[in-house]
């Protein structure tokens, strides 16, 4: 019989040195953001992923939207990095932009460490999550060239973005056309999250965003990863599609 490869513990990285983190109220647990790694087994295809869970900006999703999800981009061959990011009422989404600009900035400047083309960092979020994403894909720049911090003269700007139910609808000036691929995706029952997620498709669409939604007609909120669902089970296959027209995991489309 073949000997199975057993995968790597997983582990955390701060975010930001202790006593560096930007806004902190607090040095507690609770002021400190982080990655968790997640190794794929065998050698890693150069593509990588950070994964926010939702939970209402109060808690985080953990197991269901991260781990789960970040076990299903490790068998496609991808680092997964699930973000604890900063919550309410300690923290507002100036926080959260803050975090998530530093989660791609920070794996940039590891890229060889995991081997990881610094190109392929996509965001996916679910929930709150997903909004984090948005911020995210809305706030992120080209890096500080005059930085002291060498992790900040990196750009943030991701790959590609994942907003799973809660995009939300269109921002009043929001430049959508700057945005990199984006990737929609929620059930048609959670009609908040499925009517905003229709018009951002709209708008993003007009403006001529690589965009790709995916309503599905049953469902509720809050299915994470999914993948033995009758009534969603296939949308991380349908992920992974689109991830691959977008040459996400390297080599030919």
């Amino acid at each position: 019989m073949p000997i199975l490869q057993a995968a790597e513990p997983n582990y955390n990285i701060p975010l930001w040195e202790a006593g560096k983190v930007p806004l902190a109220v607090g040095t507690g647990p609770l002021d400190a953001p982080f990655l968790t790694v997640f190794k794929p087994v065998g050698k890693p295809n150069g593509s990588a992923v950070v994964i926010a869970p939702g939970g209402s900006n109060i808690m985080l999703m953990y197991n269901l939207e991260g781990i789960d999800v970040a076990e299903k981009f490790n068998d496609w061959g991808t680092t997964a990095f699930v973000l604890t990011y900063r919550l309410n009422p300690r923290y507002d989404d100036k926080a959260r932009a803050a975090d998530g600009n530093r989660a791609v900035r920070l794996i940039k400047s590891r890229a060889k460490e995991f081997g990881i083309d610094p190109e392929r960092i996509s965001f996916a979020g679910f929930s709150a999550g997903s909004s984090m994403a948005r911020i995210v894909g809305a706030s992120a720049t080209a890096g500080e060239a005059q930085a002291a911090d060498p992790v900040e003269r990196l750009s943030s700007k991701a790959h590609s973005l994942v907003m799973v139910y809660s995009a939300g609808r269109p921002w009043p000036g929001e430049r959508l056309a700057d945005f990199p691929p984006v990737f929609l995706m929620a059930a048609a029952h959670d009609r908040g999250a499925a009517n905003g997620s229709a018009q951002l498709f709209l708008e993003m669409n007009k403006a001529g965003t690589v965009v790709e939604l995916h309503l599905y007609q049953r469902g509720r909120h809050g299915f994470g990863a999914a993948t033995k669902s009758p009534e969603y089970g296939p949308w991380m296959d349908q992920l992974k599609h689109f991830l691959n027209l977008n040459n996400f995991f390297g080599g030919a489309k």
